[in-house]
């Protein structure tokens, strides 16, 4: 579920739902309107997760060069 893998990853990361959204899918209540219970259309779904992927994997790469 999109919904759960993105609270985790808020968690995770420390973003605000509305950052994550700019960030993300260029929409601001992303996160809120999936809370209430907004489902994302198919791309969406795969282009927000390829985005979190590339997100986690550029932060791994920042927290190595800083050890």
């Amino acid at each position: 579920m999109l919904l759960r893998t993105i609270e985790t990853f808020l968690r995770e990361h420390r973003l605000a739902p509305t950052k994550f959204g700019r960030l993300a899918a260029h929409d601001p209540r992303f996160v809120l309107d999936l809370r209430m219970g907004r489902s994302p259309r198919r791309e969406t779904e795969l282009r927000t997760r390829a985005w979190m992927q590339g997100y986690a994997d550029h932060a791994a790469v920042q927290m190595k060069e800083t050890v």
